[in-house]
């Protein structure tokens, strides 16, 4: 499968998130919760792409909102090529025992070096006895 536009190679790639309550991180009673969360990109693309960018948006249980912008992830700006896959594990500290994340990365296609978004969709963060 060639794909030339930016909107095909979206739908091609793609990306899954396992979340984890870190129970032995966190410090409820000092409002500290930390959640690990492992990111898949899959390239379901024949062509290779490069994770240039991330952009997070986290939304706590209490209303408070952040934004995370940043070069690539876990200090990389990896290469996938055709039918690879991608995976690294971060975290997120929150105050409260529920969140949701959100976000995008900015790739580029590096045959033709078009710039191209692929959505994150959100995830539930949620610590131990909290409703899913």
């Amino acid at each position: 499968m060639t794909l030339t536009t930016p909107e095909e190679l979206d739908s091609a790639v793609r990306v899954d998130v396992e979340p984890a309550f870190r129970v032995e991180e966190s410090a409820p009673d000092e409002q500290r919760f930390v959640f690990s969360y492992t990111v898949t990109v899959h390239n379901h693309s024949g062509r290779s792409v490069q994770l240039l960018a991330r952009y997070w948006k986290i939304t706590q249980g209490s209303g408070k909102v952040q934004e995370v912008r940043g070069k690539g992830v876990v200090g990389q700006q990896p290469l996938i090529g055709p039918g690879q896959t991608f995976r690294y594990t971060s975290r997120a500290i929150l105050d409260g025992p529920v969140g949701v994340m959100e976000g995008a990365y900015t790739c580029v296609d590096t045959a033709s070096q078009r710039p191209f978004e692929v959505a994150i969709p959100p995830f539930r963060l949620a610590g131990p006895n909290q409703v899913h």
